[in-house]
């Protein structure tokens, strides 16, 4: 008997923006049900182990569920987030799942199952009505397409794309005039399965066999796809790229690494057609994690970090024919991901698209707010990551949206509008993930774990207050979703990009508000101009509800000369005389740092990366040293 469950709101799939959607509608009292393909919540955090999360790292960014996601680990995660180059926070996927897992527990009207994955997508006319799946189906009046491909688009027969838009299409500047062999050879970009590895030591790593390679890899017309991996970098940087804490490596590398797309097609081909491919990609990073230990030695797989699963098993529970070929395509050692990092999926044909124009910076520091025919901002989520794509063996230039702010390089900010979730002509139905309604394009810079979960965040409220108001996500007033994201009580979201206002002052949501009603006066380089005169027209009432800012993590005290390189380049020598680049995540680190005199004597709070040969300098007192150091 096929059992049946009514809810306010569906959420199908697990991901970083599926997770944050149920958990956001639940918050907000709708009952909720979520439905993930894996046992892991969280997706490209979590169970896709991408645990070196990027973007949206500057204090003024770190809100909503993102900001409380990292207040969280910095609250758990023993050794800290400071271990990897790649990213400013990098964990033990472990820590990231319970994380979510506690999220869902703590709320009765969340009712979470796993290990399923949808059939059939219930629709009346231009109604969705819910999903089937293979031993239960789910009535909801607003349904989340949250997952890792978007896989509800075809079965809901809602337009979709998939491949890339040709400059004629949205005029974007990085898209080629015509089809050419990068854009046919991988009409997305290629996914990654990452593996965990660690260090045992000389002769006490468990040997890695090297799997029977995949047919496309043995007609490129070379013997080894991973030679000159690292040579660029060198052994050392190529390690500490993505390392985690407790001695743990993170393999998700793009030169010559395993980033996976021979025929990567074949992911919305068919069932079959995607588990070749699957197979395929695991093997590729079998063999490159194989190479691995036989250039460098002493590495070996890490062990018990995933749980063990047959992969893709919800697939195969399906499929009588793929059943007989389950048993190659297991993850028994849990050092493999549970799925590959996707990258791009099916994207949604919404409202409105995301091109690259709306990523870009105008004239100054910061893209342009995008507002609709009436002057109303439409955004819901911001984010600021350099737009990134990954193709193997081929390095596709964009045009570039990077500055220097805090000592180092970071992403142009941004903003996603409510429209890019909703379907163009279809109700009961939200997108929240990489399937929103995005070009080729710019989907390298709003893929990233951050700006998901916010995204997730965004459309988990708005299916809560389409439910409490009776109306379509089409018929929702964005001012009326924005208020509640920037009021939200325990994870208040920023839609303005301000690169000076992080939510702990007390005029962020009066800023906020301010460039919401007058998008004209957005500043081009992204800096509130703080004066009292707009000081003193803040209300008490504003001034209450921004989120706490993150919590600090453990910080050491140091003393050093200060270096000043260039503009926003800067080293601190400490000391014996090890020279470390200095930066700065909080405006008023920053603003302080381009103040400091070349050769200047700096006591501060901080903390070190030894992996990226950075300080991350939290708080300067100057000369003055605490009181506890003078004892």
């Amino acid at each position: 008997m096929v059992q049946t469950f009514t809810a306010d709101v569906l959420v199908v799939g697990g991901g970083t923006g599926g997770t944050a959607a149920a958990v956001q509608a639940a918050r907000c009292g709708a009952k909720t049900v979520l439905v993930s393909e894996f046992t892991w919540l969280g997706g490209m955090l979590t169970s896709a182990g991408v645990s070196a999360p990027d973007g949206n790292e500057l204090a003024a960014f770190q809100t909503g569920l993102w900001g409380e996601f990292l207040r969280s680990l910095q609250q758990r995660q023993p050794g800290g987030l400071h271990n990897s180059w790649v990213s400013m926070f990098s964990f033990d996927p472990r820590v990231g799942a319970k994380i979510f897992a506690s999220w869902v527990q703590e709320l009765p009207n969340l009712h979470w199952i796993s290990e399923r994955v949808p059939i059939e997508v219930l629709r009346s006319s231009d109604r969705i009505l819910g999903v089937r799946f293979a031993d239960f189906t789910v009535h909801a009046q607003i349904t989340l397409d949250a997952t890792e491909l978007g896989d509800l688009l075809p079965l809901a027969e809602i337009p979709y794309r998939w491949g890339w838009e040709m400059q004629s299409e949205f005029g974007e500047p990085s898209a080629p005039n015509s089809p050419n062999h990068l854009s046919e050879k991988y009409p997305v970009q290629a996914p990654t399965w990452v593996a965990i590895m660690q260090d045992f030591g000389e002769g006490a790593s468990p040997k890695i066999e090297n799997p029977i390679p995949p047919t496309s890899l043995k007609n490129e017309g070379f013997e080894n796809p991973f030679v000159g991996a690292w040579d660029n970098y060198g052994w050392e940087n190529f390690l500490n790229y993505g390392r985690l804490p407790g001695g743990l490596l993170m393999i998700n590398w793009p030169v010559c690494g395993n980033d996976y797309g021979e025929g990567v097609g074949r992911l919305v081909e068919s069932e079959a057609a995607r588990h070749e491919f699957l197979q395929e990609s695991l093997w590729h990073t079998q063999s490159f994690v194989h190479f691995i230990q036989t250039q460098l030695g002493r590495l070996g797989l890490a062990e018990n970090i995933f749980p063990e699963s047959s992969i893709n098993n919800s697939t195969i529970q399906n499929s009588s024919r793929l059943k007989k070929e389950g048993d190659k395509i297991q993850n028994r050692t849990g050092a493999y991901a549970l799925h590959p990092y996707y990258r791009e999926s099916r994207r949604l044909v919404g409202l409105a698209t995301v091109r690259e124009q709306d990523i870009l910076p105008g004239v100054g520091q910061v893209a342009p707010l995008r507002v609709n025919a009436a002057g109303e901002v439409q955004a819901i989520a911001l984010g600021n990551y350099p737009n990134d794509h990954h193709y193997p063996n081929t390095n596709f230039l964009v045009k570039p949206k990077s500055l220097r702010w805090g000592g180092r390089w970071t992403g142009t900010p941004f903003t996603i509008p409510y429209s890019c979730l909703i379907p163009a002509s279809v109700d009961g139905f939200l997108v929240c993930e990489k399937n929103i309604s995005v070009s080729h394009i710019a989907n390298g810079a709003t893929r990233l774990q951050p700006i998901v979960m916010n995204i997730g965040q965004a459309a988990g409220m708005a299916a809560a207050l389409c439910v409490q108001r009776g109306c379509q996500p089409r018929d929702l007033p964005v001012r009326v979703l924005q208020e509640a994201l920037l009021q939200d009580k325990q994870a208040a979201s920023a839609i303005i990009p301000l690169f000076n206002m992080p939510p702990d002052r007390p005029d962020w949501l009066h800023w906020q508000r301010y460039y919401l009603n007058n998008p004209e006066a957005y500043p081009k380089n992204g800096n509130c101009p703080f004066t009292k005169d707009w000081e003193l027209g803040i209300g008490e009432e504003e001034k209450v509800l921004p989120s706490p800012s993150p919590a600090p993590s453990p910080q050491s005290f140091f003393t050093g000369i200060f270096q000043r390189r260039a503009e926003q380049d800067y080293t601190i020598t400490v000391g014996d005389e090890q020279a470390w680049n200095a930066i700065a995540l909080s405006p008023e680190v920053d603003q302080a740092l381009q103040t400091c005199k070349d050769q200047q004597r700096l006591c501060f709070w901080g903390h070190l990366n030894l992996s990226g040969n950075w300080l991350v300098v939290e708080k300067i007192l100057h000369n003055q040293l605490p009181q506890q150091v003078k004892s």
